[in-house]
């Protein structure tokens, strides 16, 4: 029996990519084991699903001053060691990471050991954790054409991202029931993100009557972020958290409006829904949401707006025109060669790990 160690964590980005693999590696007979944080949000999602999980200490990687800077490398030092001594015991035939802070010893210490590490980029170009690592790795899975551009030569595979099989499952007459909404008018889908976006909850409330003669809207708003002067409008439900339903809700939506996070957007494109992205500012971001937006927004798969220069009027614009317009959308995104990441991906451990 093959083994195969997962790390990432620090976000759920970071973990459900690995979670989606993880069927399909049981399904081959690998014995499956992950390394995350002592407590970071890695550990509860994995816990649930009882596969073994292994804590390790784990710093954070900051471009900018900290007094946390100084405390830190000791911590990153001591996951090292802890990684190290695991590789040593257990050798797992192949490690796949993930990415985040925690990844990075976990990847150093598999490398000592001539344990073959893929990692998988989520973002358009990569970031601190996996500029560090990526050295050490004999490839990388990518989920934007581009990122083959700042990755080593030979390294790269265009994978997309492993998209969690209960989404592809949804049922659009249960979201239906759920939001109380007809069959009469389209549905909008607005996803702000676990913790709410206030441009996109703004915009979308600040469009809402107009938008409402035309469409029914669900939007996800994010914890604490619920207007309840809105919950009486017809057409209209807030939800602050959806996890086992939002399966129904993607499968009734037939616009979404989201963030440009590569996970979110990677299963927009293998739902294939017409959608609209407003991505995260470089004022709050290191800018990757936007080159995310412009990668999907050039291979026709989206239509991009600035949050920053967003109104109304531009807002339901958008939105009259993509829906309109969705079948070329839906067409351009069954074109993607990224439809069968997991596939993919599950091939390339199978290769790596038996050429070990």
């Amino acid at each position: 029996m093959k083994k195969i160690l997962l790390t990432g964590g620090g976000t759920a980005g970071h973990v459900t990519p690995n979670i989606a693999l993880i069927p399909s590696l049981k399904k081959l007979g690998y014995e499956i084991s992950y390394m995350g944080s002592y407590d970071g949000i890695e550990k509860k999602l994995i816990e649930e699903l009882n596969i073994p999980y292994i804590g390790i200490s784990s710093g954070k990687l900051r471009r900018y001053f900290s007094m946390k800077n100084f405390s830190d490398p000791f911590r990153v030092l001591k996951g090292f060691q802890e990684a190290k001594k695991y590789m040593k015991e257990q050798h797992p035939d192949i490690v796949f990471s993930k990415g985040g802070f925690v990844s990075v010893p976990v990847v150093l210490a598999a490398d000592k050991y001539n344990i073959p590490v893929i990692i998988h980029e989520s973002d358009m170009t990569p970031g601190l954790a996996n500029k560090i690592a990526i050295p050490h790795a004999v490839k990388v899975c990518h989920n934007f054409p581009e990122t083959a551009n700042y990755l080593p030569k030979g390294k790269s595979v265009f994978t997309g991202s492993p998209i969690r099989e209960e989404l592809m499952n949804g049922n659009k007459e249960t979201g239906l029931q759920m939001c109380h909404f007809t069959k009469s008018k389209p549905v909008i889908m607005v996803i702000g993100g676990s913790l709410g976006a206030v441009a996109v909850n703004q915009i979308v409330r600040d469009s809402l009557d107009n938008l409402l003669k035309d469409y029914q809207i669900v939007h996800l708003c994010g914890k604490g972020k619920a207007d309840n002067s809105l919950s009486s409008k017809t057409g209209y439900i807030q939800f602050e958290y959806i996890k086992e339903e939002l399966k129904d809700l993607f499968a009734m939506a037939d616009i979404v409006v989201s963030r440009a996070g590569a996970n979110s957007i990677c299963e927009i494109l293998a739902l294939k829904k017409p959608n609209i992205l407003i991505p995260l500012s470089a004022r709050a971001s290191r800018g990757d949401q936007i080159l995310n937006a412009e990668s999907f927004h050039k291979q026709g798969f989206s239509e991009v707006l600035d949050e920053d220069t967003l109104t109304p009027e531009q807002f339901i614009q958008t939105i009259n025109h993509v829906y309109k317009n969705k079948n070329t959308y839906i067409h351009k995104m069954e074109e993607s060669p990224s439809n069968n990441s997991i596939q993919t991906i599950i091939n390339l451990i199978h290769e790596i790990s038996e050429r070990k």
